[in-house]
């Protein structure tokens, strides 16, 4: 367990982690079997062949080099994956999730024509995911040494940023775990939402809709609200909170996870629990 002072997390896999989970193992079994040729040709990532082979911008995510790689990407998936996908919900967990691997690819395109295979870029994606949402979490490395999870992540921009553009050859994908971290940081910080994006050229403000990293999606709960035409305290009361969360939501999509503040973090851990509880 690792614990900041507004959340406290554990261990229990969420549906899309775990399939995550199965899917990698899985593969990992099959390319056993299929062999590192067939791998490196059909499954991974090959910037000499983006166009003729281009679902491998999307496989390379699932194939790995050797049992720790996969390992090691699933240990920090498992950590770091069920928090974010709680808060976000498993859909846009997903869509999170393989915006990062493209990133991954995408950049890869630019540097290497090697292939390229690994789910690093997904899950450097998600441990600033998660960084971004709890910085001062306590991430204990090597189960000994804490370090907040805001540094961890920095430490592992860092060596991407010197790794990919240092000289010499190096098995490790740098510039795919650093096109991982680029791609899901602009994701975060940008609102994806076309009527958003309509509304900001047209300068009107855009209407209340599903959005990134939404934690409670506001129809559903008007639509519990217009079920109790009494106007009641409790009613009332769940207005007034819907209203904050909108506020801190807005807040989200100009500004992202980072410019929330304590109390804005705890209100929406406490609505996210309400709404699992419900």
């Amino acid at each position: 367990m690792y614990r900041d002072s507004s959340q406290a997390f554990s261990f229990s896999i969420t549906p899309v982690v775990k399939r995550l989970l199965i899917v990698n193992a899985v593969v990992f079994g099959f390319t056993l079997l299929a062999g590192p040729r067939f791998t490196l040709e059909w499954l991974a990532f090959r910037p000499d062949h983006a166009l003729t082979r281009f679902w491998g911008a999307f496989t390379y995510m699932f194939v790995h080099d050797g049992f720790w790689h996969v390992a090691m990407n699933m240990l920090i998936l498992f950590f770091f994956g069920p928090p974010l996908e709680s808060r976000w919900g498993g859909r846009e967990f997903l869509q999170f999730y393989v915006v990062a691997g493209l990133g991954g690819a995408a950049l890869s395109l630019l540097i290497t024509q090697s292939p390229v295979v690994g789910a690093s870029a997904a899950i450097y994606g998600v441990m600033l995911a998660f960084a971004m949402a709890w910085p001062n979490a306590p991430i204990y490395v090597w189960g000994v040494f804490p370090v907040k999870a805001k540094w961890l992540v920095a430490f592992f921009f860092m060596l991407s940023l010197f790794g990919t553009f240092s000289p010499g050859g190096s098995r490790t994908a740098h510039f795919a775990h650093l096109g991982g971290l680029v791609a899901a940081f602009i994701y975060l910080k940008a609102d994806w939402r076309p009527k958003a994006g309509l509304a900001r050229m047209t300068g009107r403000k855009a209407s209340r809709g599903p959005r990134p990293l939404a934690i409670v999606p506001r129809e559903v709960n008007r639509s519990r609200e217009a079920s109790h035409n009494d106007d009641t305290l409790e009613t009332r009361e769940e207005s007034h909170l819907l209203d904050e969360v909108d506020r801190v939501l807005d807040k989200i999509s100009a500004k992202g996870m980072s410019s929330l503040t304590t109390e804005e973090r705890a209100l929406l851990d406490e609505v996210s629990r309400r709404r699992r509880m419900d």
